[in-house]
């Protein structure tokens, strides 16, 4: 979804896993193991989030807000769907702009731009960590992913290898009824009948909206 925004993908040829390999910069283990190195990788990807713009896929949802009840379900950890204006974001894996506490997850701080340093502590005194979803984690919010779903009408699966799980099992929660439709230039194979639009986000949540006017 952010790909058209200059935000690099971890999945894609480029992406950032061929720098950094998964298991030292994105698991519990890494966290305990050199937290300097997490540190530094996500406060460079948070920079580069605020070095970008939502594109032209995160205005046309907002823009479908007029006509629809869009809620939006990201695995993306950046902001760009706030910023663009979409006002019902749900965050899968975490969110860039904000920190929480090693030891009490409830303790979570908005730190907008700035970087999350050694020594930086929650008000418990606990060493504040990036507030995102690492592989081996649970992800507390899934629930609630699986209701929004599971309510409706229409289902619209925008740039995701439907590989990470359990995000990629959300489709199977969609009413048998809804439409679904999968926006990506190259659409994974799927266990449900979908509307394929081969595009970026950008064109295809275009060419998306001219289709529900139909």
């Amino acid at each position: 979804m952010s790909a058209e925004s200059g935000i690099p993908t971890f999945r894609d040829k480029g992406g950032l896993w061929e720098n950094h390999r998964v298991e030292d910069v994105a698991t519990p283990e890494a966290w305990a193991r050199d937290r300097e190195l997490v540190l530094r990788f996500y406060n460079e990807r948070r920079r580069k989030m605020w070095s970008c713009s939502p594109n032209a896929g995160h205005l046309g949802l907002v823009t479908l807000e007029s006509q629809f009840d869009v809620e939006i379900i990201t695995q993306n950890i950046d902001n760009l769907h706030e910023r663009a204006g979409s006002t019902h974001v749900l965050h899968l894996h975490g969110e860039l702009s904000k920190a929480r506490s090693t030891l009490n997850p409830q303790l979570v701080y908005d730190i907008g731009e700035r970087d999350i340093m050694i020594g930086d502590k929650c008000e418990r005194g606990s060493q504040l960590r990036p507030h995102i979803v690492w592989f081996g984690e649970d992800v507390p919010l899934f629930s609630r992913a699986i209701e929004i779903v599971s309510e409706a009408d229409i289902v619209v699966i925008i740039g995701t290898s439907m590989q990470v799980y359990p995000a990629a099992s959300l489709i199977d929660f969609a009413p048998r009824e809804a439409k679904i439709f999968l926006i990506d230039p190259q659409p994974s194979t799927t266990r449900r009948a979908i509307t394929v639009i081969p595009t970026g986000a950008g064109e295809g949540v275009a060419h998306l909206t001219h289709l529900l006017q139909f």
